[in-house]
């Protein structure tokens, strides 16, 4: 049983130790939630988060090392239409913002394969 019981915290630590050195993604999209997260050394202001290049939801800021977090159904088309996860495809999510001297700052999330697959990750289950 203490063999047992080792063997998984030896397992957990190496699991941790590898993830630790991956940088984390600047645009996530876990569930019906996205985040952007930012690492740039520099407070980020006026940012437009974009999905598809149509709905839209908007941030005065985020600083250094903190995270916005946004649900899919906030996302707004600029006519009042809701992003509706259920029944639209992601295809594009990008971040526009300025930033501390004013130069702009964009972010395009690089999807690995299938927008759809990529978009479901983090919802559970084998998909």
């Amino acid at each position: 049983m203490r063999a047992r019981v080792l063997a998984i915290a030896v397992a957990g630590l190496v699991i941790t130790a590898a993830c630790k050195g991956r940088p984390v993604e600047a645009l996530q999209l876990d569930s019906s939630q996205l985040t952007v997260v930012n690492h740039s050394g520099q407070v980020w202001r006026d940012v437009e988060v974009w999905i598809n290049q149509q709905f839209r939801v908007t941030t005065p800021m985020i600083m250094n090392d903190q995270a916005f977090h946004a649900r899919l159904e906030h996302f707004v088309s600029g006519y009042g239409q809701k992003f509706n996860f259920s029944r639209m495809q992601i295809n594009d999510v990008r971040m526009k913002a300025k930033g501390e001297d004013g130069a702009p700052v964009e972010i395009v999330k690089q999807f690995s394969g299938n927008p759809l697959s990529d978009a479901l990750k983090g919802m559970g289950g084998n998909r």
